[in-house]
């Protein structure tokens, strides 16, 4: 009986040398399992060994580390996604990216060029031939990007906008705005032309200070159709960052614009924004040393009637202008407008009315040679319907320019007078991200003279927005 378990002993040590020995996996288990077989390992030993050789073989559990990972781990130095958009949050802050490329295929038939074809300020194109370009729209590309955050009850935000074209420009005093220079190892502009702070709190409203889009006119663009598309090319012989789209042929580019200005929380739809500008020379008129700033607000309501969306608006603008030789006068302007939403169907109209302002940009043609203010207004009509990926739109407006007196008419006599369009337009929407486009536009250019020019467009392109 002694000699039986001290050799039970000694197999059951060598089998735990075995199976304690560096092996291929299952090796340990299978040799006790065999000793237990011919009883030289009781069940109690097997047992106990084989437990062991589990044990042993078993990765090291991660649980504890893990659980004091978590506890040493400092949140607001984590990143996380954003629920909605394109963005991420990093400890306090957001930060969201967005932006849209396009490019159309533009093919413009101008007038041809006669003695009774001259039009000062006339949107028409007006040539001896046919242009074709490949370019943007009325939007150039563009990448944003938005930081946000909330530090001591105050919403605080920063914005920076950058606008790229896909057509090179030639260099000169508009920047990015300057025409186009199609020649090899020409570049893009990139147009710079938002950046602003932000902050407010729900209840008080918010304060923008920076540069970003005007007030006054700003949603005459923003509901345009053409927004999203070419509308009248301009020059598309040599193209340079957008096209006109409506601008000009319905209302003034509201402009992007340093600014100071303050937006009150929304009441019952109804919300208002006011906010002191950048003074802006006159482009055509006298010489300028503006010592006021520019002012402007805009007026919003968005409700339901019924099943029916509607948003209305009423905006203005106001600057003085000190003539640099003696005298002054005051730019200024207002306009309104609604957009109706029933169904597939949103019908859009639009009016101004301005002194001292000019057409188609802010101090274009804005006064005589000797600072007398021009008096101008304009319209536009447009509906779109939207049937599924489908969508179908029309418009047309026009902007006036009047002479300042008898003077400015002898001394101006093919100054514009008017500048119309008509647009069609087709959508297709090929993606949530991606819209392809074709649209016809017909410009027509008047002077006070009596000249006209009229031309015919075609664009095809897409538009991507994320």
């Amino acid at each position: 009986m002694i000699s039986r378990i001290i050799l039970r002993g000694s197999a059951a040590l060598g089998a735990l040398a075995l199976a304690s020995a560096p092996a291929h996996a299952g090796t340990g288990e299978t040799l006790l399992k065999r000793l237990h077989e011919k009883g030289i390992l009781s069940d109690d030993e097997y047992a106990e060994l084989l437990a062991e050789e589990q044990a042993q073989a078993a990765p090291p559990s991660s649980a504890a580390p893990m659980e004091r990972a978590q506890e040493t781990l400092d949140s607001s130095r984590m990143v996380r996604m954003t629920e909605s958009g394109i963005g991420m949050e990093v400890g306090p802050a957001t930060i969201k990216f967005s932006g849209s490329v396009n490019g159309f295929y533009v093919h413009d038939n101008p007038d041809t060029p006669s003695a009774t074809t001259s039009v000062v300020g006339g949107i028409a194109s007006v040539g001896t031939r046919n242009s074709s370009a490949v370019r943007n729209g009325l939007l150039p590309g563009y990448l944003t990007v938005s930081v946000s955050t909330k530090q001591e009850g105050w919403d605080i935000g920063a914005f920076f906008g950058l606008y790229p074209g896909i057509n090179s420009t030639a260099w000169g005093a508009l920047g990015a705005n300057n025409g186009g220079q199609p020649t090899a190892l020409a570049t893009a502009g990139i147009d710079a032309r938002q950046t602003y702070l932000t902050f407010g709190k729900p209840g008080l409203g918010t304060v923008k200070i920076g540069r970003d889009i005007g007030l006054f006119a700003s949603e005459g663009i923003l509901n345009d159709i053409t927004l999203l598309s070419s509308g009248t090319p301009g020059n598309n012989v040599a193209p340079g960052n957008t096209t006109l789209g409506r601008i000009g042929v319905g209302y003034i580019y509201t402009d992007f614009q340093p600014q100071i200005t303050y937006t009150s929380p929304k009441f019952s739809g109804f919300q208002a924004s006011v906010g002191v500008f950048q003074p802006l020379d006159s482009l055509t008129g006298p010489a300028q040393s503006n010592a006021s700033p520019g002012v402007q607000g805009k007026l919003t309501y968005d409700g339901k009637l019924g099943g029916i969306g509607t948003r209305f608006w009423v905006s203005g603008v106001s600057q003085k202008h000190d003539i640099a030789a003696g005298g002054s006068y005051t730019g200024k302007g207002l306009d309104l407008g609604g957009k109706v939403t029933a169904g597939p169907i949103a019908v859009t109209g639009y009016y101004y009315t301005a002194r001292g302002l000019g057409t188609t940009v802010f101090g274009l043609f804005d006064t005589d040679a000797l600072g007398n203010p021009r008096k101008s207004d304009g319209f536009y009509a447009q509906a779109l319907a939207t049937f599924g990926k489908i969508g179908v739109g029309a418009s047309y407006g026009e902007s006036s320019l009047h002479h300042a007196n008898a003077a400015d008419a002898l001394a101006n006599p093919d100054l514009v007078k008017t500048n119309s369009s008509y647009v069609g337009q087709l959508r297709y929407g090929l993606t949530s991200w991606v819209t392809l486009i074709g649209e016809y536009v017909h410009s027509k250019a008047r002077a006070h003279s009596g000249n006209a020019a009229e031309s015919d467009a075609m664009a095809l392109g897409g538009i991507l927005f994320f």
